[in-house]
């Protein structure tokens, strides 16, 4: 297959919709992080490969990583709100600012990982040129990863979008849509699956990587390096300053894990610090 690359608009992608209710446990969330064990949900795929990397760096300075792995978007920060994990890794800025002004929450990035462009792929065309007329094109159903592929599609030149509605774009604000693209919205995590009953989707690249997708062979539209959707390493914001966070993201941003990103996703994902 064939890629190209295009920038990315900066407007902030927006969350809505309904997700789990935040809470308490029982003061938890208002406790110093340990200095011994920190507890850090991840999503499957890189998030996960290189927190393991993270974790042999921090298990040689007395402080133990236990990963506990989410399917999707939303546990991972309800749980962290809850006080049921210390930290997670798997969302970029806009989703994480979207996030807490919906559900009222209080998380905090401690520092930036990595760069996961997100690709549109297909099982049937080795060029997006070549899609048909009235093509149905899979994109995740989250409205921030939603929009984000939306404006993937604009710098391309395949939709223009409501200037208006530019920040909150879903499938129903595009003012030119010349292919008559017939857009399906999915689950992010099952679009891999599902790429054979659409022309074409939108798959984030921990989910493609997961399904044996490579981004820089079998994309045929991609994110620039220079995406403003850098991954994040998250806290509650009462333990931004905790010592084990600190601990946690200095290990992250090391030569020892740059190395294994480069290494082993071979430019798929792309170390941001």
């Amino acid at each position: 297959m064939k890629k190209r690359k295009f920038g990315l608009f900066l407007s902030a992608a927006i969350l809505t919709g309904v997700l789990a209710a935040c809470g308490s446990n029982d003061g938890k969330t208002s406790e110093t992080l340990s200095e011994e064990k920190l507890i850090v949900g991840v999503t499957p795929g890189p998030h996960e490969q290189i927190m393991e990397v993270v974790g042999e760096i921090t298990a040689e300075k007395g402080l133990d990583l236990e990963l506990k792995v989410f399917s999707d978007y939303v546990l991972p920060n309800t749980s962290l709100s809850e006080g049921s994990i210390d930290v997670n890794s798997f969302q970029h800025g806009p989703y994480l600012k979207q996030f807490n002004e919906d559900k009222g929450t209080d998380l905090v990035s401690v520092g930036v990982t990595y760069i996961s462009p997100m690709g549109f792929y297909s099982d049937k065309y080795d060029s997006f040129d070549d899609i048909p007329k009235g093509a149905t094109v899979g994109i995740p159903n989250d409205p921030t990863n939603g929009t984000r592929a939306l404006y993937i599609l604009e710098e391309a030149g395949f939709i223009k979008i409501n200037k208006e509605k530019r920040a909150k774009a879903t499938i129903h604000d595009l003012d030119e849509n010349p292919k008559n693209l017939k857009f399906i919205e999915l689950e992010a995590a099952q679009i891999p699956k599902q790429l054979t009953e659409v022309d074409v989707a939108a798959i984030n690249t921990n989910y493609a990587l997961e399904a044996g997708i490579k981004p820089t062979e079998d994309a045929l539209l991609i994110e620039a390096a220079d995406s403003p959707y850098a991954n994040q390493l998250v806290v509650r914001a009462a333990n931004k300053d905790d010592a084990a966070a600190k601990l946690l993201i200095e290990s992250y941003q090391s030569d020892k894990v740059k190395k294994f990103i480069e290494e082993e996703f071979e430019g798929s994902i792309l170390p941001t610090w």
